[in-house]
């Protein structure tokens, strides 16, 4: 059983939207995060000093990162998978050339009149 195309596509064109979306938070969550320490905008970072904040908020950015990636990868696991079905007409061709005689090819009578 083949997928039509336009289905192919529209699964193609959704798998791409998914890893966009997921670079772009890549990017977003550690940025957002390293701002939100630098500014005093997240509870207790005023309290921190400066090397330990750059510690903290480093480490938070690396797990962040790590979470979107651990949710895409729960999300493509998701991700229905079609078992694959060969072509009837293929199939019906390999089992025929299987079920021939090996041994010597098929003479004609052209090949016959050679020999003698």
């Amino acid at each position: 059983m083949f997928l039509p195309l336009s289905f192919r596509l529209n699964m193609a064109a959704a798998v791409i939207k998914k890893f966009f979306i997921a670079s772009m938070f890549m990017w977003i969550a550690p940025l957002a995060i390293l701002y939100g320490f630098n500014h005093n905008l997240l509870p207790g970072s005023t309290n921190l000093s400066p090397h330990a904040m750059t510690l903290v908020s480093g480490f938070v950015a690396v797990i962040s990162v790590n979470i979107v990636i651990a949710f895409y990868i729960y999300m493509a696991m998701k991700e229905p998978v079609d078992k694959h079905e060969p072509d009837p007409k293929f199939l019906a061709d390999a089992k025929a050339s299987v079920s021939q005689p090996t041994g010597e090819a098929p003479t004609s009578s052209e090949s016959i009149k050679k020999r003698e």
